[in-house]
């Protein structure tokens, strides 16, 4: 299961995957951008697509209905549905609380969501990636709002990889990538030197999958040195 599977490194991932015969379920807000990548996909391996945002609780009940009904044992979740927020980006102190609320709300608490509803169809063997960042870790003038969602998310699979020993949960920072939402943070600046998500992030996350490397927090640089 991959949230935000439409595009960026959530299609990219789930791309590989696909090529590797893993039976995907994607999700994302945009319904039509979704059925292209199902299209895409479809031409790889068996795909499904439900469409919704991971705020929405009955988009979340949903898709763990379609899993029991569908008997999936879960291998893999991916918690990759993500919003930068404010576009240009504020500082913290003009940050609008709405905004705020949204952000914390889609990036922190529901990825938390979703693995409760859906953690009783796991497999022995699952493993759990939450996407990260590294403004999770370092302090970026007005990235407060995304920051603190992606620190607080890390500190949740920090606490979910202790709670749950026989299970992998992975917080994984993919670095700089050339997506539509790092565009959004640099508006009106050409962030062509980036990486897209297929050339090093997605490979160093397939690596730390096939790799079955203790729960904990890893970005691309550490496994890139590794």
């Amino acid at each position: 299961m991959i949230t935000g599977g439409s595009k960026g490194f959530g299609f990219a991932l789930a791309e590989q995957l696909a090529k590797k015969g893993w039976r995907l379920l994607i999700t994302a807000r945009n319904a039509s951008q979704l059925l292209a990548a199902k299209h895409q996909l479809v031409k790889l391996t068996s795909v499904d697509a439900i469409a919704g945002d991971v705020r929405d609780e009955v988009h979340l009940l949903e898709l763990a209905e379609f899993i029991k009904t569908g008997n999936w044992p879960i291998d893999l979740v991916v918690n990759n549905a993500s919003t930068l927020g404010i576009s240009p980006m504020q500082p913290l102190l003009a940050h609008s609380i709405e905004a705020l609320h949204t952000v914390l709300h889609t990036n922190m608490i529901a990825p938390i969501s979703l693995l409760q509803k859906v953690h009783p169809h796991f497999s022995s063997q699952v493993t759990v990636v939450n996407v990260s960042s590294d403004a999770g870790k370092e302090a970026y003038e007005t990235w407060g709002g995304y920051g603190s969602s992606k620190a607080g998310l890390d500190h949740m699979t920090a606490i979910l990889g202790k709670e749950n020993p026989k299970h992998r949960f992975y917080a994984f920072d993919p670095g700089d990538m050339r997506t539509d939402m790092h565009q959004q943070a640099f508006p009106g600046e050409d962030i062509s030197d980036r990486p897209l998500p297929g050339q090093e992030a997605v490979p160093a996350l397939l690596e730390l999958l096939e790799k079955k490397l203790p729960s904990g927090r890893y970005s691309i640089e550490s496994l890139i040195e590794a």
